[in-house]
């Protein structure tokens, strides 16, 4: 399983997409306190260890595990130009059976925001889940003032679904989100009658 872990990548126009490793931390760590102020009105509160060696150790480990399970694709986004960290992004909670969905989260640090790159990221992870995992349903929640998370998902195929009152703890107060869908066949509104 440790040679699969290694050899996952998925590629884009700019980007490789890999998990995160040990020798991450120094870049993720910089990235992380640099963007913080630009991150924390859309993250929860961070734990007063977040950026030690210890939790990225943890991090990498968990990522490591949820490959081989296949419960979740961690994956860091890897500018190919000259192997920056730029962000991450993260297909999590694969659910199975009749389902097949996940739903995906995002970061990207200050620097890299609104030059197309978690456009491009998400387009690849969307892509790989319906073709390479045979995933149905890809979901993905924001706060509703997030003006460029919400127009970035319905850029990306995904739909506005609903709110979810209460849905995450964010900057330490439980936030409403709207939540969006992405089908790989896009069936609603659709019935097959006759």
């Amino acid at each position: 399983m440790l040679g699969a872990r290694r050899k996952l990548r998925i590629e884009s126009e700019r980007l490789t997409l890999r998990p995160p490793m040990h020798g991450d931390f120094r870049a993720w760590t910089a990235l992380r306190r640099q963007s913080e102020e630009f991150l924390r009105p859309w993250e929860p509160t961070w734990a007063a260890d977040h950026l030690s060696r210890k939790a990225f150790t943890n991090r990498v480990y968990w990522a490591q595990r949820s490959v081989a399970n296949g419960t979740a694709l961690p994956l860091f986004l890897i500018r190919r130009a000259d192997s920056m960290l730029l962000g991450a992004i993260t297909l999590d909670n694969i659910r199975r059976g009749p389902a097949q969905a996940g739903t995906t989260g995002y970061w990207i640090g200050a620097p890299f925001a609104r030059q197309g790159f978690m456009r491009e990221a998400i387009e690849a992870v969307v892509h790989h889940a319906f073709t390479v995992l045979d995933l149905s349903r890809m979901e993905a929640g924001c706060l509703p003032e997030n003006d460029a998370s919400r127009k970035l998902l319905e850029q990306c195929g995904y739909k506005y679904e609903g709110v979810a009152q209460s849905y995450l703890q964010i900057n330490g107060r439980w936030r409403n989100h709207v939540l969006y869908a992405n089908l790989r066949h896009d069936r609603r509104g659709r019935t097959d009658v006759g």
